[in-house]
């Protein structure tokens, strides 16, 4: 069967390669179908030019990659395949449809005919072999929701145990040497850029996250052997230079991730490295941070969230300021630049807190900071919090970006929370060290017009 999978157009300005979709591919090709990966944000692939892909391509199968923010995108797309081939078969899954499945369904109808709850490289290629014998009995697909006789079924949930079992990504699909610099984040050390994972699973329960609806809460782990060798296949082959290991915990089972680290080292490969997803500040340790330097880590990335001790235990987060101070010294002392994530107007946020926010991320001595407006993510704590007391009624779904105000807590307007964000990056990085600091760590022209343009998305629309 000829199946295309496409990462959907959107209007972020992170473009880097979908690891799930090359996971999808790679297990696809196994059971011998004919894949290809369509990355629409990277190919600038509108809705508009979507339906001559679709003409040429002639996929007998569609599978879309879904976050809350694609959702009008793909809802279009849907339709247009359907117009094109009425006998296209539909499918969607990743986060929202994970959170979300009968809404899912029911709200996109005729166009979507399967639906993936969780991780499915396995029970893709299941459905397909069954749809190409012709075989209409889908209780045994694993994570899989459908229509029968006007009814919405839903199988239970499927998590993959031994992550050693799946091939590697389809990185000749995916070819990352192909992408563009800044992929998560605003600079980078090296180019180009491919991110690899290591583990699956997050066991913690912070109120705004639903990560775990996908991968699940328990850590599973690749052998590092075969990490390794696709570090070499990436490095040897595709000429990469600098890995983003997106992992939720890389550091959660520290003893597994000082031991890659070592691995890693001895194979003496000239390389930069980061965890643009950020780590958990309770995993790390002197000796972790000492490796982490020497193998190439240029900046280590913290899931702060809040200077505010309330709102941190609203989130769940596990920790406070205090224990926040004390890491950002150690990590300091081990010579590591830091970045640190935030989050604005999260439910019980007040106009103090969001300032004592951006105070806090002024004294701690971080080199960069990202403050991002929160979203209520569907299936997280804080959204069924937030839907029970009908205050999402004002979200802003169709702009449902961390640079857009989508969501404003009680007491304050998303304009005036656009309006702080604004504040926030102004009074961070409108300082003199700040400025010469990263004004040193621009690459190039292009890296520039990048930084721009971004600038121009967060701070000047909106």
């Amino acid at each position: 069967m000829k199946i295309l999978l496409v990462k959907p157009y959107n209007s972020g300005d992170h473009i880097q390669p979908s690891l799930g979709l090359g996971y999808l591919a790679s297990s696809l090709r196994r059971s011998h179908h004919d894949v290809k990966i369509l990355d629409c944000v990277k190919e600038k692939i509108t809705i508009n030019r979507f339906r001559n892909v679709i003409a040429k391509e002639k996929p007998d199968i569609m599978g879309f990659q879904l976050y809350t923010s694609d959702l009008g995108f793909v809802k279009k797309a849907l339709n247009i395949s359907k117009e094109v081939n009425k006998d296209i078969v539909t499918v969607v899954g990743g986060h929202h449809p994970s959170a979300m499945p009968v809404e899912t369904l029911e709200a996109i109808k005729d166009d979507l005919d399967f639906l993936f709850v969780g991780e499915a490289e396995l029970s893709l290629p299941k459905l397909l072999d069954k749809l190409a014998k012709g075989d209409k009995r889908f209780d045994d697909v694993p994570g899989l929701a459908w229509r029968e006789k006007g009814q919405i079924r839903l199988n239970d949930k499927f998590i993959i145990e031994d992550l050693d079992s799946l091939p590697m990504p389809a990185w000749d699909l995916i070819r990352p040497e192909t992408y563009p610099e800044s992929q998560h984040g605003a600079f980078f050390k090296k180019f180009p850029i491919a991110p690899i994972i290591l583990t699956r699973g997050c066991p913690y329960s912070c109120t705004f996250c639903a990560g775990n609806l996908v991968s699940g809460k328990r850590i599973r782990k690749r052998n590092i052997d075969n990490v390794l060798d696709e570090i070499r296949l990436l490095h040897n082959d595709y000429g990469i230079r600098e890995f983003h290991i997106i992992d939720d915990n890389f550091t959660q089972d520290i003893s597994y991730a000082k031991n890659f680290l070592r691995r890693l080292k001895a194979l003496n490969l000239d390389i930069s490295w980061a965890a643009p997803n950020g780590v958990r500040m309770d995993t790390l340790d002197e000796e972790i941070l000492k490796l982490m330097k020497e193998t190439g880590l240029y900046l280590i990335s913290l899931g702060i969230e809040s200077g505010s001790d309330e709102v941190l235990r609203r989130m769940k987060k596990g920790t406070d300021i205090a224990k926040i101070r004390r890491c950002v010294k150690m990590i300091k002392a081990n010579g590591i630049d830091m970045a640190g994530f935030f989050i604005l107007g999260f439910p019980g946020d007040t106009e103090k807190s969001i300032k004592d926010t951006i105070r806090f991320s002024i004294e701690l001595g971080i080199i960069r900071a990202n403050f991002m407006t929160y979203l209520p993510f569907p299936g997280s704590e804080s959204y069924r919090e937030l839907s029970a007391g009908k205050e999402l009624e004002g979200v802003d779904w169709e702009n449902f970006y961390f640079k857009d105000a989508s969501y404003a807590p009680k007491g304050i307007t998303r304009k005036r929370l656009k309006n702080l964000q604004r504040l926030a990056f102004a009074r961070f990085y409108l300082r003199p060290r700040i400025i010469l600091y990263n004004i040193k760590s621009v690459q190039s022209l292009r890296h520039l017009g990048f930084l721009s343009k971004r600038f121009v998305s967060w701070i000047v629309k909106g």
